[in-house]
């Protein structure tokens, strides 16, 4: 009894030492966000790389995603014949949920696992090691420009992924389920309202601040080896993918509970 309390004890605080310690590492890095110097050309770089080649797999996401959810609805709804509400549960679950959700995901297995093997690998190579030689402080080169690369460009993504999950929902409503083109839209239109299209986008700068900082940390935090690259690459999108829902959920408790 005693011995299954103290591993309890030992887990629950290596538990709070790894909160503590990614705590700390989001400090650092939003102070050398805002701190000279800046490295534009890696910002840059870290822009096109997070926003531009994430742009395809988060439309293709948004897209299939939205047509299947207004085929559930409409499935679901017609049990009350309450067809008629599809444009406007598709826009509202795309817009709040699903787009954001659904698109950070996909950012986090792609960019997260991309980010922790590079800063991991040149970890592992000494190259994290030659440029504290050359006085060029790792976190501001390395961390700094992706996480304020993957802030700024989720929302950006998100808007796209919204809007093409939304068209992806009233391309299958118009050409399978029999929905009239200028209805479904005006339907869309009038139920929208601003918060829904902000708070997607607010969850999607939190999202993009939390992939890349999961990966800038493992990457940092990785051991020595092949073996502690990929280890370190695994957990960066299991923790943010995880963080991401419980974010999701956070934010939503604050921006829509009663």
């Amino acid at each position: 009894m005693i011995g299954a309390v103290a591993k309890l004890g030992r887990a629950t605080m290596r538990a709070i030492a790894s909160i503590g310690r990614v705590t700390l590492f989001a400090l650092a890095a939003l102070r050398h966000m805002v701190t000279p110097p800046f490295y534009p050309r890696e910002f840059g770089q870290a822009l096109l790389n997070i926003g531009w080649y994430s742009l395809p797999v988060v439309g293709m996401t948004a897209l299939f995603t939205g047509a299947a959810l207004a085929l559930q609805i409409y499935a679901g709804s017609s049990r009350f014949n309450a067809e008629s509400v599809v444009p406007q549960i598709v826009a509202i679950g795309m817009l709040r949920e699903l787009g954001p959700v659904l698109g950070a995901l996909m950012v986090a297995a792609r960019v997260a696992s991309s980010i922790a093997a590079e800063i991991g690998t040149m970890k592992v190579t000494e190259q994290i090691d030659a440029l504290v030689t050359l006085s060029t402080h790792p976190m501001k080169y390395l961390t700094a420009p992706r996480v304020l690369a993957a802030t700024l460009s989720l929302p950006m993504l998100v808007a796209v992924g919204d809007t093409i999950g939304v068209m992806g929902g009233y391309l299958v409503s118009t050409t399978r389920l029999g929905f009239n083109s200028a209805t479904y839209l005006q339907n869309t239109v009038d139920f929208i309202e601003p918060w829904d299209i902000g708070s997607g986008l607010v969850k999607g700068a939190v999202f993009g601040f939390l992939i890349a900082l999961m990966g800038c940390f493992f990457g940092m935090h990785s051991a020595r080896g092949a073996q502690g690259v990929g280890a370190a690459t695994k957990a960066a999108v299991v923790a943010a993918s995880v963080l991401i829902l419980a974010a999701n959920y956070l934010l939503t408790e604050a921006f829509f509970a009663a």
